[in-house]
């Protein structure tokens, strides 16, 4: 009888107890998605130029021709994701060598040391990270296109944000909505202004003023909205959306030992000292100096040398400690490889160059208002397919630019609406490695992410509208 009560008891909480799949499922049935276009969506290809200001190669408006098709298959779904790991290699060792540099100085105790030094002095005021953290990740944005260079930032912060008494989420969209917003309103950013104004035969500054207004009404926008929610999760932690795992957060964040203050020693503050130095030299290196992966990788183990050196550890705890912070991060770096499988398939199935095809018939012969909208969601479609700012430059920006002539729009509003509307959409698409590595480096995830952020992508994307529109009168 009692088994029978139990057993309807099971069946009745089946789909009670379903779960919101993972990101590592989620991203596989985009790959297996994507996979079945192919064998619907006719293969194409652009004549492509060599652009010698870019280094790369740029399709030519106009060229487009149906080419032989290459359906991808069930075997090409399961090389996809190696294939995105190999293309994604450098940023995967990145997160690897970052998180044993991380595991290395908290087990020193200097991050722990220093949070309790910055907590107790902003006492009664610690929302006001909120909106000084979120200006520098906006500067990022905005003048080198912060994207990979900000996932070590989301180990550092969530454990200063859960002792201000926010939670998880707060610390992940100062970052994320941050350096997004500077990305949406990129003013001189290289991976996206630039290459785009370059690829459309214009000045980078052209425009400038209309993105300077798009990014500081944008910071507004998402300050305001970031701060709203952590005054509710302070006021009541079960307001936060990740409540259910505060425990477990805490426990992996915070650790488990006592309450007992840490002496910040002279030691500890090196470290400290050595840890933030280490961001800074990768900042300028990557804006001021050309880094990439490589070099930044490189800087990155030799701080993790110094500071093994500094704290007096035997080999022996030096290479455990790096290796337990390597591992904690094992899962974003395979998160990054399966996600880049995504374009891997399209490109393999050759169906990118046809996508585009049709977004160029489709704004030819508009009227400049609702030419620019048009080609502002065409590029947000794009930007699903094509997550790389860069990447989406070099694709669309030498068909899409030459188009607004006939439509008597500027092409450097073009730049405009395809800018943004690539920073909106890397705010959310799970096919960018920053936002799916973001969130599971914080712990959140995906599915309550997006049911969070969505009021504020409908606010930015009607803001974001209006902003182009009036650039088509001014």
């Amino acid at each position: 009888m009692n088994t029978q009560i139990d057993q309807s008891k099971n069946k009745g909480n089946f789909f009670t107890n379903l779960k919101f799949p993972s990101a590592y499922t989620i991203l596989f049935i985009l790959i297996a998605l994507v996979a079945l276009l192919t064998w619907v969506i006719p293969a194409g290809q652009y004549d492509r130029t060599m652009n010698e200001e870019l280094g790369r190669e740029v399709p030519v408006a106009g060229t487009y021709q149906v080419v032989e098709s290459a359906p991808q298959g069930i075997v090409d779904v399961f090389y996809a994701p190696i294939q995105g790991f190999y293309a994604a290699i450098d940023v995967a060792f990145f997160i690897l060598i970052i998180g044993g540099f991380i595991g290395l100085v908290t087990k020193t105790g200097a991050i722990d040391a220093g949070i309790e030094r910055i907590t107790r002095r902003l006492e009664g005021r610690e929302e006001m990270m909120i909106p000084i953290l979120m200006a520098l990740f906006a500067a990022g944005g905005t003048i080198y296109g912060m994207a990979e260079e900000s996932l070590p930032f989301y180990a550092l912060l969530v454990p200063v944000m859960m002792r201000a008494r926010f939670d998880p989420l707060v610390a992940a969209a100062t970052i994320l909505l941050g350096a997004g917003i500077g990305v949406l309103g990129s003013t001189i950013n290289p991976f996206a202004t630039v290459i785009a104004a370059n690829a459309s035969g214009i000045p980078f500054t052209d425009g400038i003023m209309l993105r300077l207004v798009m990014l500081f009404l944008g910071y507004v926008i998402c300050v305001w909205y970031v701060m709203r929610y952590a005054r509710l999760v302070r006021t009541d932690p079960k307001n936060s959306i990740v409540h259910d795992k505060y425990e477990e957060n805490k426990a992996h964040f915070l650790g488990n030992r006592s309450e007992e203050e840490l002496e910040f020693t002279t030691t500890r503050k090196i470290i400290l000292a050595i840890f933030g130095c280490a961001f800074a030299v990768m900042i300028y290196g990557v804006s001021a100096a050309g880094w990439w992966m490589l070099e930044i990788s490189a800087m990155f183990l030799a701080a993790t040398v110094l500071v093994g050196f500094v704290d007096r550890m035997s080999e022996e705890d030096f290479t455990n400690n790096f290796l337990e912070g390597a591992r904690d991060l094992l899962g974003v770096a395979l998160i990054i490889g399966i996600a880049r499988g995504i374009v891997v398939v399209m490109d393999n199935g050759m169906i990118t160059d046809t996508i585009l095809n049709s977004a160029e018939q489709m704004v030819t012969g508009l009227s400049s208002v609702v030419f620019v909208n048009v080609i502002f969601f065409l590029e947000i479609i794009l930007s699903f397919l094509v997550p790389s700012t860069s990447g989406l430059a070099v694709l669309t920006m030498p068909i899409m630019a030459p188009l607004a002539d006939f439509a008597g729009v500027g092409r450097e509003l073009v730049i405009t609406a395809y800018q943004s509307a690539s920073g909106l959409v890397n705010l959310i698409t799970p096919t960018s490695a920053v936002v799916m590595g973001g969130l599971a480096i914080a712990r959140i995830p995906y599915i309550k992410w997006i049911k969070w952020v969505m009021p504020l992508i409908g606010i930015l994307t009607f803001f974001c509208i209006v902003l182009l529109s009036l650039g088509t009168v001014i």
